[in-house]
């Protein structure tokens, strides 16, 4: 099956929803755009801290309320909250966590944690 590839609104639209939840103040440790092996479509992916206790569902409430209505995780794009100890975001956190800038970063072909990115396009990696 061939995957989507990211393209300048999939890159643009994430940016614009960064944006908007660092206005907001929502704290993050990862941000990017990526597409998987296993899903077609895309994902804005996100992994903060302060998350891992509360888990996916109030990450996506919080996500949701910080955007005000401008953009809804449950519309497009996709969008993935994972915990900061998913092997994935351990494994980029590990390889470019200490990085002086990742913005703009294109990812893939590669694999990170066990999971492979087709395309990925990075915006923040902490």
């Amino acid at each position: 099956m061939d995957h989507a590839v990211l393209v300048d609104i999939d890159v643009n639209a994430g940016a614009k929803i960064v944006e908007a939840l660092d206005t907001a103040g929502v704290d993050f440790e990862v941000a990017l755009f990526a597409t998987f092996r296993e899903y077609y479509d895309p994902r804005l992916v996100f992994a903060a801290k302060w998350l891992d206790p509360l888990g996916p569902r109030v990450g996506y409430e919080e996500f949701n309320k910080a955007l005000g209505g401008k953009f809804t995780v449950w519309g497009s794009p996709q969008i993935s909250i994972m915990k900061t100890t998913d092997p994935f975001i351990e494994s980029l956190r590990r390889v470019f966590g200490k990085s002086t800038s990742v913005y703009g970063m294109r990812l893939g072909g590669q694999s990170f944690g066990g999971r492979y990115i087709e395309d990925g396009y990075v915006y923040r990696i902490k």
